[in-house]
Formats: C-alpha cells, structure tokens, sequence
C-alpha cells in the first residue's frame, strides 16, 4: 500500500463534484473569504478507549467500558470491545507518523483514566501510565503538534461505578483529584484542557436509557443527577486550575458538548429552541449563559411533569445560589461535537416512557430522506446545520470562543471515501462561513484519525482517516482519500475544490 506522500506525488486531481452522486443539500457555497484565520488549528481527534487497546497492561485497571463489553457482549453490534483496538497503547508511533503525515496543527487526545489511577482512587497511582502520556506529549511537542488533552472520554473507573458513578456526588472529589494528577504532570506543556467529553453521551445512555456503559437504567431521574455532578466537577477542577497552577502554567481549559441542529419543517422557531434548549442548554446555560442554572424551559416542564407524576420535588435537581454563582464563568472556551442535523417538531402524542428524558423532551426527530446518508442510521449531512449552530452559540452565549472538537463522517472503511471528502467540504465551509458571520471561531478536529472502536457498532462502522488492519497484529495504517483531501486543506489553510 502506498502512504499518504507517495498517493499525494503519485495522485491525480480529481473534482469533487465528479467522484459523488449527491444531493445539494450537502454541499455550501461560501460567503466571504475562503482562507482560514492565520491562527486558526486544523487537527484531528481520537479517545483513548477507542485506539489504545492495552486494556489491562501496565497496570491500567478496569473501566466501565472493559466491563460493559466483557460482560455484555451481545450489547455490541459485531460482539466486539476496546480489548486491542488499533493497538495506539504500543503503536502511537504509527498514529504520530499518520499525524505527521497529515501535517496537523494540533492533536485530540484523551487520557486512560484508569491507566493514571487504576482503580479510581489517588493510592493506586500508576507511574508507567503517567510516562506513557509523557512519552506522547513529548513526541508530539517534538514535531510541532499542540496536544489537546481530554481529561474524560467516558472510561470511568469501575471500582468507582461501584459508589455510584455520576449519581453519587463523591464523584466530584474522585474527579478533582485525577484531574490536580494530570496538571501536575502534564500541564507544564499541555496548554489546552477539556475537562469532559460530551456529558450528554455518558448521562443519558448510560444512567437513563442504560444502553451504554455502565448500563443504569434511569429515565429522567438517573441521567439528570449525572448531569448535575458533571458540571460541578467540571466546575470545580476549573477553580482549582486557575486558582492554583494557572499562573505557572498557563494553559486554558473548558468543556466538549455536542447536540445535532434542530430544522423546523415549518419555520417553527420555537420547537427548534426547544430543542437546542434540551439538547446543549441543559450543559451550556449553567456554564456559559449570564444567568447561569438550567434553561428555564427545562426547569418549569420538569418540575410540572414531576408533579403531575406525584413528587414534591422535581426530578430535576437544580442549583443552589452557590453553585449556580460557581459554575458559571467556569469557561475558556466551549468544546463543541457536531455531526448531524434532524427536523425537529412537537409530536401529536407524547414520546417516551413516564419518567424519561424523552417524555420531557417532547420533540419527535426525523430526517429527510433526500439527505446524504452515512452508514450510521443518525448521521446525515447537512451543513446548513453546523451554520445554524455556531450562529445559535454566537448569539445564545455572548459569541463564545469555539473549538470544534469533532467533526466527521461514518462509512464501510473503504478507501475511496468520496462521501466524507464531500463531508469535510462542506462542514468546513460552514465554519467559514460562520467565522465570516462573526462567530469566534478557533479550531477544528476532524473525527478521526483512525478507524476505532465505536461504541455500541464495534467495527462496523469507520470513521477514520487512516484505515487500521485489525486482522494483523502490526495493525498497519493506511492513509484514506480522505486523509490526502485533508493535508491540502491544511496545507493551503484552504477548502480545495480539488485535490
């Protein structure tokens, strides 16, 4: 197989226009200037549990993830886990090759919590995973690519899931403690820090609907309560940076969220709200509005609907004056995840089971049919989305500085991905067209750099811009169409027509 710089002297040009049958709402035309800022980063991103495979070297203890897959297989599509994976535990220098490659600017990646502390707490301190992320950051600083480092990317302890996990709030202090570890060891170099990776995605499938790791089943109350100590550990690591080690170190720090963009088929700006609101307003207004607490929306609705279902309290558990006044402000810049868009509108009849998130909710989501599709079932592209996001975000949030943190596109792993170069074309072009509207944006994470382990679909769907060999242990590397498309649009800090 060649490599990324032998396909990139031996490639032709090629149009885009001719490689995909698609329709037009995957494509944008650009408004205003087609460079990139001069300071804006292009990178990639990956988590750990989804490359490093390693699951038990070293030391590295259990997390949910190795116990939800390794007891509950047949809750993954292909029966498969994170045991292996793409091997980055014992081949990083294949992925910093793949990066190199690429060119990036920047690198996303997450750290192993229980590589750090085993079991979750500070007496199993780990020293080989600790030089393990040295290693990484150090090769990466030595060929000029910015470490972006998540602190949580969903692989929480076992032994702590044992407390309670996120429904117990001895979650926060647990959290402090691994995160003070990681700035004491990492922040003399590591500038960027995000404290969570999409809360959405560790609350609501894994203590409310319980299909993800560690598998609570909790509608509406479960989720809510994970929601709460997420964000005052969040909150609190963020005091504790700037008040103790920000004046030596500093780095700067906030959160990754995700949420898809609500399109009203009517124009119906409220169910769109409504929807944003429930989806990113419930993480983001704590943290980033003036006010701070959750969307009233969501306060007054979960608070009728608690009653109406016969509690004195509501099942959401809202902040305190003092921990509304502390979480808000807790903020350097907003971590944002996007990948799709659906329609949006309240339904005839309501949704969901009584308790739930759902039930609360009360938005039916749909997709037009006429939308490019990927392989995941919730993945269509449509970047008009992306545009009304940002412009969501700039207005909602007092124009926020942004960092997309991921971005990117599903298919069979095939090597001719026409589809996520047409993907990345116009997602990109979205970002620049929002900057050129005023958002403040600056940087973005193309998901992935690999193909990984996705969660609940195994292997079944690929996301990477490098192809991994997961029949050989070498586990090779080999650079996507993809992967060449997006070295030019690095390289030009451009959106190349061509390629």
């Amino acid at each position: 197989m060649l490599s990324l710089g032998q396909l990139l002297i031996f490639g032709l040009l090629v149009n885009i226009g001719s490689l995909v049958k698609s329709s037009d709402n995957c494509t944008l035309r650009p408004r205003g200037s087609t460079k990139f800022p001069k300071n804006f980063s292009l990178g990639v991103a990956t988590s750990a549990y989804q490359i490093e495979g390693g699951w038990n070297a070293d030391g590295k203890g259990p997390s949910i993830w190795d116990e939800f897959t390794h007891e509950n297989p047949d809750r993954i599509k292909d029966r498969s886990n994170g045991d292996s994976a793409a091997n980055s535990y014992q081949l990083f220098d294949l992925d910093l090759k793949a990066l190199k490659e690429l060119k990036v600017d920047h690198y996303r990646f997450s750290i192993a919590r229980t590589r750090i502390f085993p079991n979750g707490d500070v007496s199993s301190r780990n020293q080989k995973g600790i030089d393990y992320y040295n290693t990484v950051i150090d090769k990466l600083l030595a060929n000029g690519i910015e470490p972006m480092v998540t602190m949580y990317h969903w692989d929480l302890p076992a032994e702590i899931q044992k407390l309670g996990g996120f429904t117990n709030s001895v979650i926060i202090n647990y959290f402090i403690a691994y995160a003070e570890e990681l700035i004491i060891n990492f922040g003399d170099r590591v500038k960027t820090w995000i404290t969570f990776n999409e809360p959405m995605q560790t609350c609501k499938p894994g203590y409310g609907e319980g299909g993800s790791a560690p598998g609570i089943k909790s509608p509406g109350v479960g989720d809510y309560i994970c929601f709460n100590n997420i964000l005052k550990a969040h909150a609190a690591t963020y005091h504790l940076y700037r008040s103790k080690y920000f004046e030596k170190q500093g780095g700067r720090m906030g959160i990754t969220l995700d949420t898809f963009f609500g399109v009203s088929k009517t124009n119906n700006e409220a169910d769109v709200d409504r929807a944003l609101q429930y989806l990113l307003g419930i993480l983001a207004h704590p943290i980033y509005s003036k006010t701070g607490g959750y969307p009233e929306i969501m306060v007054k609705d979960i608070a009728k609907n608690s009653q109406a279902e016969g509690r004195k309290v509501s099942r959401l558990p809202d902040f305190n004056e003092y921990w509304k006044a502390t979480i808000r402000g807790t903020f350097d810049f907003l971590g944002l995840n996007f990948y799709t868009s659906k329609y949006v509108e309240r339904p005839s009849e309501p949704l969901g089971e009584n308790p739930s998130m759902l039930r609360d909710y009360d938005i039916e989501e749909t997709a037009d049919p006429k939308w490019l599709k990927a392989k995941s079932n919730w993945l269509y592209c449509y970047p008009l989305g992306l545009e009304g996001l940002l412009k969501f975000v700039r207005e909602e949030y007092d124009n926020v500085e942004v960092k997309i943190t991921e971005n990117g596109w599903s298919d069979e792993g095939e090597l001719d991905d026409n589809n996520r170069i047409l993907y990345y074309k116009s997602h990109l072009q979205a970002v620049l067209n929002a900057i050129h509207d005023g958002s403040n944006i600056t940087s973005y994470s193309a998901w992935s750099l690999v193909d990984n382990f996705e969660w609940s679909k195994g292997y079944t769907e690929k996301f990477g811009l490098y192809s991994v060999n997961m029949k050989s242990p070498k586990r090779e590397r080999v650079a996507k169409k993809s992967a060449i498309y997006y070295r030019k649009v690095i390289e030009t800090r451009s959106i190349p027509d061509e390629f």
